[in-house]
Formats: structure tokens, sequence, C-alpha cells
């Protein structure tokens, strides 16, 4: 049996206000033309359907349209919510959608029966059994309980998740023991591991003391398909745990690495073997950095610019590099490009350290930020000249990074406190 597994397609996504329509409809073509030609037989996607909550009517569409597709091959398609997707929003269409062979786990909330399911392969015999795992909202698997502490709120999340494994699993084993042959069993997920490397365009869902789920917290299934990291990679090291990745770059800083759909092909009930297949790039685009003249020659010679076309003109992050401020700055990058069949759609200004005072993030946009950033840099200009200094240093920032996590738990618990009083989904997945 071979399973193709990807995740995170991020549907309706506006990069600084470009559509992603025409990459994902690109990306669809060609995710078909792999189906026909590795004879797939099921594919997971691990989360992250949709960019937003809300997603676009097109975005729907484009949905709908692929899981039609893919019927008329016989391939069978598991869709899991992410911490992007709207739960009713996947729901809505999830009835209609299991006549057409399209298996819909938008969060762990209900039956856990439908949560484990056999996968069969084309010639219609069972080829696994799925632990269907979505992303793990909190208030699905754990009881809110008064005057916990963060730490003990994050251990007991994360026991939770890792119980809630077992219990999946354990019921796949008996699944499989009634089938009276030997099949895989193949787990799914939407969460950090530990240990990942993350890209700009992923948010995290677990913060504190529960920073990542730890790899000896899966179950022994022969294989788990993760989503939520945009990076594809091995999770600490183990080629049966893997993130596949998003299949288009989210964020330039994604451009450096090759996105890839994973194959997991399964034998005699175990797996045998897992290929990356690269997807090919689908929008040209690029990052140029250094000073004003360095610009200007990666401009002129850029093979990505010289191969856009005006229909379909490359994405450019300029980085620039300057001593003093310039205020036409804008103006003057703009005009490198006029000619050019290329966009500027970000721009950052790096000021160059003239002394060892000077603060790394001069002229870097507050936006581009995040609050322990900013943090860091106001620490940076208080002097730590001894052991008095750095000692107060560690003390001012642990109760800072204390003031944080208990922010984002208090809103945990709003939200928590707010869709148990309004008993809908709606409430808690505003904030997602």
């Amino acid at each position: 049996m071979k399973i193709l597994h990807t995740s995170d397609w991020h549907l309706g996504q506006s990069f600084f206000t470009k559509s992603r329509k025409p990459e994902h409809e690109s990306f669809f073509n060609w995710l078909i033309t792999v189906v026909k030609e590795q004879d797939i037989d099921a594919i997971i996607v691990a989360g992250d359907i949709f960019d937003t909550g809300t997603p676009p009517s097109y975005a729907r569409e484009l949905y709908h349209q692929f899981v039609g597709a893919i019927q008329g091959l016989g391939c069978t398609l598991v869709v899991l919510g992410g911490n992007h997707d709207s739960v009713s929003v996947l729901n809505e269409s999830k009835a209609l959608l299991s006549y057409l062979n399209c298996h819909v786990v938008a969060s762990t909330y209900g039956d856990i029966e439908q949560q484990v399911f056999p996968l069969k392969a084309k010639n219609g015999e069972v080829g696994a059994i799925l632990c269907a795992v979505p992303f793990i909202r909190a208030r699905d698997v754990l009881k809110s309980q008064a005057g916990a502490s963060g730490i003990e709120k994050r251990q007991a999340l994360g026991d939770a998740i890792k119980q809630h494994y077992a219990t999946l699993y354990a019921l796949a084993q008996k699944k499989r023991d009634g089938l009276n042959q030997a099949v895989p069993i193949v787990a799914t997920g939407h969460l950090t591991a530990l240990g990942v490397t993350q890209s700009d365009s992923v948010r995290d869902i677990y913060i504190g003391t529960l920073e990542g789920f730890a790899a000896d917290g899966f179950p022994p299934a022969d294989y788990i398909a993760l989503g939520h990291i945009h990076r594809p990679q091995k999770v600490a090291g183990c080629e049966h745990i893997r993130y596949s990745g998003s299949p288009i770059a989210l964020s330039f800083d994604e451009l450096n690495t090759q996105k890839q759909v994973l194959v997991a092909t399964f034998e005699k009930g175990a797996l045998a073997q897992v290929e990356s297949l690269p997807v090919p790039r689908f929008q040209p685009m690029e990052i140029i950095r250094g000073n004003l003249d360095a610009i200007e020659r990666a401009i002129n010679t850029s093979s990505v610019i010289s191969n856009a076309t005006e229909q379909h003109p490359a994405w450019l992050c300029i980085e620039v590099e300057t001593q003093d401020y310039l205020t036409d700055l804008q103006q003057r990058i703009q005009l490198l490009v006029e000619d050019k069949s290329a966009e500027i759609l970000q721009l950052k200004r790096i000021r160059k350290q003239q002394n060892a005072s000077m603060s790394p993030v001069d002229n870097i946009q507050l936006s581009e930020l995040s609050v322990e950033q900013v943090f860091d840099a106001r620490l940076a200009l208080e002097p730590c000249e001894n052991e008095d200094d750095k000692a107060r240093e560690k003390r001012i920032k642990t109760l800072f990074l204390e003031i944080v996590e208990n922010v984002h738990l208090e809103n945990d618990d709003e939200n928590l406190a707010s869709g148990n009083k309004s008993n809908t989904v709606s409430t808690e997945e505003a904030k997602n």
C-alpha cells in the first residue's frame, strides 16, 4: 500500500496582499499527476487545509474540486483539522464528502471510534489502520483546574495528548486483531514536536513549559504523518515520524527549503520505505540582500527575475544594509526593478552596527519583532558589568517570561469558559 503524506496547504492565504490561488491550482494539478503515476492508494493531509477559520469562497471551491478529482482516481482522502482550520467549516461538508471516499476529522471532540478506521487499498482490501489525530485543542482533552500553576497546566496538557494517542493506538490494535491479517498502524498529528526547525510563517501553538511534544510520547505506530511545521524533516532522527512541510513557500525564509510531499510504502504489514517527491516552485520568489550596489547587481543578474514574465512576475524580499538612514530608500529600490518583471513585496532595512553599544535592531520595524525580541532589545540597553548585574538581568527575564506565559494561559481559560457557556466551537476557533 502507498500513502501520500502532505500538510499545511493554507488555502486562501494572502501573501503581502497577493493571492496564492494560481499556485494552489498548479499544486493540485501536479498532485493529481503524482497520484496517477505513483499509484497512490490514500492521501493524508495533516492539518491546516485553510489559512484562516473563515476561508474565502475560492479556497473552499479549490478544496471541494480537489476532493472530487481524487475520488475519480479511486484514492482515499483523509483530511485533518489544523490550528488554522475552523472545526465548523470542515464539518459542514463532512457528511457529503464521506460519499466521495473522503474522511474528515476536524477535532478530537466526539466519538473516539470515528477517529480510528481502516484505510483501503485500490483493490478493496484493508491496507492500514489509521489513528486520525488532528490539532488537539486543550478543551477537548483536558478539564480546567482552578489554582493550577502554568507549569502544572502545561504538563497536564502534554500528558493528556500522550494519553489520547495511547487510547487511539490501543483501539487500532484491537481493530487490527479483528482482521486476522498483518496491516500497519498509521498515526497523524498537528503539533510542534521537540527539536524541529520552524519558519517565520509558523505560529507556536503550545507555549511555556510545553514547547514541543516529545517523540517518545507518540505510540509505536509504523508511520506518523505530522503537520504544522512547514519545513520537511524527521522527528528525533526517526525515519517513520515525519513532517511533510507545506507544498508552497508561505514566507520568504522558506525559500531555502525544497518543498516536498512524502510517499510511505508498506509491504507485508510494515513500512518498507519513505520517498520524498520534490514539489516544483510555481511562483518565482527570491530574497536579495546587501548594500544598494550589491542589490542592483543581484537584480540585474538574477535568473529568477530574468525568467519571470509580466503575467507571473517575481516576488522579491529586499534586505538593505545601510549605515545611514535613507529617507528615499523605497524609491531608490523601486527604480531598480522598474523595467523588470518583478514586484517588491517586502523591504527590510538592516542598519550596520557602527559601535558595540548600538542595538542590533536599530531601524527594524516593530512589526517584524516578537514580544520576546522587543524585550531582549530593551534589556540589552541596561548595564551588565558584574555578577550582580547578570543575576538581576536573569531575574528580570525570568519574571518577564512568567508574565507572558500567564497572559497566554489567562486567554486560554477565558476562551475555554466562553466556549463552555455557548456550547459551540466557533468562539474557540476565532482565536486560532
